[in-house]
């Protein structure tokens, strides 16, 4: 399997060096330049294939978001920084993670075995036959093409769906499937128990344990945030289930 190469753009030197002694210890990543500033990364990716790039937000004259948009075809974003409050406007610009300052080796390797999967899977897929295909029963079951072959999949057994860009992440209590579907088009195909709760995220109703101010607890140890935008549906949804102590 071949390396991915990457790109580190922040203006902390401190910070900037230890990401890269991070990144170091990954195997399949190979670092290929580190810059202080936006402005400089934007030249450098003008004529430079890169595959990764981790980049800080605040930065001066050009910051990571506007990095980003400067790129006619970006690379994958992973974005590092002190400020929450970035989230949601980074996933809205399709970063793959977003990771709070100080950047741990476990979060960072986390964040990196993310990408190199989602590299992995674009590499090999084919666009014509990678997709969901509902099952005779539709109400129980569905396919969806991995590479492996046709993996069938029960709806309940689904607990959460996270979007990898082109591709979706299915979750269930004993593995993980990945297929060649959008997240947005395969919110589509799903039945009514499940619910869009954040831009990258889809859950089962079926498998919540708890909802939580910004945090949904799923059944078998699964945590996915919520965004404000779509917490308001959820909770009508919760509340029609909920039982009450008045009764007609």
């Amino acid at each position: 399997m071949r390396n991915y190469t990457c790109l580190i753009v922040d203006d902390n030197e401190i910070e900037r060096d230890a990401i890269e002694m991070f990144l170091r210890k990954i195997n399949r990543l190979e670092i290929i330049a580190t810059f202080e500033n936006g402005i400089e990364a934007s030249a450098f990716l003008i004529d430079k294939d890169v595959d990764i790039v981790f980049s800080d937000i605040d930065m001066p004259e050009l910051s990571g978001m506007g990095l980003l948009k400067s790129i006619k075809n970006p690379p994958i974003f992973i974005f590092i920084t002190s400020f929450t409050e970035y989230a949601a406007e980074s996933f809205n610009l399709d970063a793959l993670d977003f990771i709070v300052k100080p950047a741990t080796f476990e979060r960072l390797l986390k964040a990196s075995n993310k990408a190199i999967e989602y590299l992995d899977l674009k590499k090999q897929a084919d666009l014509n036959q990678n997709t969901v295909v509902p099952g005779a029963d539709s109400d129980h079951y569905f396919f969806i093409k991995e590479t492996k072959g046709f993996t069938r999949l029960n709806y309940e057994d689904v607990i959460y769906i996270e979007s990898m860009g082109d591709f979706s992440r299915l979750f269930t209590a004993e593995d993980k499937h990945i297929t060649l579907v959008n997240l947005k088009n395969l919110e589509k195909q799903l039945p009514s128990n499940f619910a869009r709760v954040h831009k990258q995220y889809i859950i089962n109703l079926n498998q919540i344990a708890t909802v939580a101010n910004n945090e949904i607890m799923l059944n078998h140890n699964y945590n996915v945030p919520i965004s404000l935008a779509n917490r308001q549906e959820l909770m009508e949804k919760i509340t029609n289930k909920t039982i009450s102590r008045h009764t007609k």
